[in-house]
């Protein structure tokens, strides 16, 4: 300990204050995807999976496993239009990744 009874390898306070990032910040600009899985259930995606072939339509419902229920759904293979289908199921472990729809 030093003469001010402030211990030798202690750190400023002002040091430690500044390197620490303001909570409120941070918390505000972080989103899990589960956050996203919400935010567009009952909004148009599009799915794409591992084979390469991308959905797209209204994400009805989806699991823990990944498996997707969709709606008013269209199927497209290389960029072109192949099926469209009423009700569509995706097995959770073909699909590579889900995103919003472009408006």
């Amino acid at each position: 300990m030093s003469e001010s009874g402030v211990p030798a390898n202690a750190a400023p306070a002002a040091a430690s204050d500044a390197a620490a990032a303001p909570a409120d910040e941070t918390a505000t600009n972080k989103r899990s995807p589960s956050d996203f899985l919400k935010a567009v259930l009952g909004r148009p995606v599009n799915v794409r999976l591992n084979s390469g072939t991308d959905y797209k339509g209204v994400l009805a419902c989806l699991d823990g496993y990944m498996n997707i229920a969709m709606e008013q759904t269209e199927e497209y293979v290389d960029g072109q239009l192949k099926a469209k289908y009423g009700d569509c199921f995706i097995r959770g472990n073909n699909v590579l990744y889900i995103s919003a729809a472009r408006k």
